[in-house]
This record gives structure tokens, sequence and C-alpha cells, in this order.
């Protein structure tokens, strides 16, 4: 609950997350170990690996939602009301994978698979993301 308070007057007190695309693409590398890039088309944007989701299109996405990837069960309960990744959302859970759907969900218990922690950056890695569709 404190999470969605903190979270809520973040986004009131200012009006757009201030995150710099270019920045997160470069931070991208961080990420393609696990994640790869690939348009709707077919076309590869960033090579990478299988081990998490593509994430074209991942901005407006329901929540552990990507077809055929197998989620762990937590991150489905996080999207199980709907709830679509939004810039905000994923600029936190790149902090903290774990701790963000331990506060999304309520359950203390809640793990991701994602272990990967970034410690700064995640605005403009959501920008970046943003900007594939």
């Amino acid at each position: 609950m404190l999470f969605r308070l903190i979270a809520a007057a973040a986004l009131l007190s200012s009006p757009a997350l201030a995150g710099d695309a270019a920045k997160g693409e470069a931070d991208f590398k961080k990420c393609k170990a696990c994640h790869a890039i690939t348009a709707a088309d077919g076309t590869e944007i960033v090579k990478g690996g299988k081990t998490g989701p593509n994430l074209f299109g991942v901005v407006g996405r329901q929540i552990g939602s990507y077809p055929d990837f197998k989620y762990g069960e937590s991150i489905v309960a996080a999207g199980a009301d709907g709830t679509v990744w939004d810039e905000a959302s994923l600029a936190v859970y790149v902090v903290d994978p774990s701790k963000w759907l331990q506060d999304k969900i309520g359950d203390t218990a809640a793990k991701s698979k994602m272990t990967f922690k970034l410690a700064k950056g995640g605005e403009d890695l959501a920008a970046y993301l943003a900007t594939l569709k």
C-alpha cells in the first residue's frame, strides 16, 4: 500500500516521466542477455536472449501476457486484473522486480523470475521501451 501511495504521489508531482530514450537504448545492453526486441513483423530490432519475453510493445501490454511465454505465477497475478505496463510501472519494476510484485499483488512471498535489478536509469529504459510500438 505504501508503494502505491508513493507511486501516486510521484505521478501527481510531475506531469510526465522524464526518461531519456537515447540513454535507455544504451542501457538496454544490460537487458539483451535475456530479452530480445522483435517487431510484430519479425524484424529484429535488438537481437537478444529468450530467457525473458520479447519487449517490443511492452508499454501498453497487459502485464504477464506475451503469447507463448512461460511467466511466473506472481507476474501473471499482477496482470490478472488487466493492468498494463506503463513507463512509470516499468521504471519501478526494473529496480527490484520481486519487491514491485509483492507490492502490486499484496503478497510478501511473491517472487519474480527476473533476478536482474537496474540500480539507476529505470526511467530512461522505460522511455526507450515506450518508443517500440
